[in-house]
């Protein structure tokens, strides 16, 4: 098992967070579908649960187009199947990937905070002591582009250059972190994520969750330079109200997209932003 606590500082607050991941994620879903097989939303509906409360999804990830023929041929059906559960009680959200084949020796877990400070709390997600010395935290630079994978990089979604035309805020300069606490017309936040990474198979474990954690880095940096860039200002403005129910709306456009096929070469991220 593999734990790392990655901590993004933002220059947003933790309300304004909260609209543009309900639409950011909502859009994702959407155009990772692409009209065809993909996910498949099983529940979206609210929870509360010992005083947590928020809204809870259950969706399955359908990989079997996604892979090559032999691949397909090879494996169980069910091993190319991702279960994607999430709790959302905004500022606290987790979910959980678990696969029907691996069972108890597969598991990704992400557990987000969101807190409007600068990403200096320490054990925010509250481990025990021992497992706490084991986890291994790294901050994620938005504006740092050595971060990026030169594949990844799209200069409509860099922070250094983009300005958000209705906050005026931006872009962001080398020592953004160190003004942003000092700015009264910015604010900031840290979103915690602390990543937790299962993958029990003789002689592939080790090498398997580095990887998915590698990945998981490379998914969190694209997602919030994205935030900053012009999804941002395509979500600034409506509530949190309208925030989640245009998510909802876009949940049922991926579910019906979901009983065709998508192309193999289109593939699926499996967003595990909250």
């Amino acid at each position: 098992m593999l734990i790392k606590e990655y901590r993004v500082i933002l220059p947003i607050s933790v309300e304004e967070y909260q609209v543009g991941q309900l639409y950011s994620v909502a859009e994702a879903s959407k155009n990772e579908t692409g009209g065809g097989e993909g996910v498949e939303v099983l529940k979206n509906e609210p929870y509360e649960k010992d005083g947590e409360k928020g809204q809870y999804t259950h969706k399955i990830y359908h990989l079997q187009s996604k892979v090559p023929s032999f691949v397909r041929m090879l494996a169980p059906a069910s091993a190319l199947n991702i279960h994607e559960k999430a709790w959302n009680a905004y500022p606290y959200c987790r979910t959980v990937i678990t696969n029907e084949y691996m069972k108890d020796n597969f598991l990704i877990k992400i557990e987000t905070w969101h807190k409007p400070d600068m990403g200096h709390l320490e054990n925010v997600h509250g481990l025990d002591a021992e497992t706490w010395k084991k986890v291994d935290v790294v901050y994620i630079d938005i504006a740092d582009r050595s971060q990026v994978e030169s594949k990844d990089y799209k200069p409509e979604e860099d922070p250094c250059r983009y300005k958000s035309v209705k906050t005026g805020r931006g872009p962001l300069g080398p020592d953004w972190k160190k003004e942003l606490p000092k700015k009264t017309d910015c604010p900031h936040m840290c979103a915690y994520k602390l990543v937790t990474v299962k993958f029990k198979w003789w002689g592939l474990q080790n090498k398997v969750e580095n990887f998915i954690q590698k990945q998981e880095k490379r998914l969190f940096t694209n997602f919030h330079r994205d935030t900053q860039g012009a999804r941002r200002d395509e979500s600034e403005g409506p509530s949190e109200r309208d925030g989640r129910s245009r998510g909802l709306r876009l949940c049922q456009t991926v579910n019906a997209a979901a009983q065709t096929r998508i192309p193999r070469h289109q593939r699926i991220h499996v967003l595990l932003l909250f």
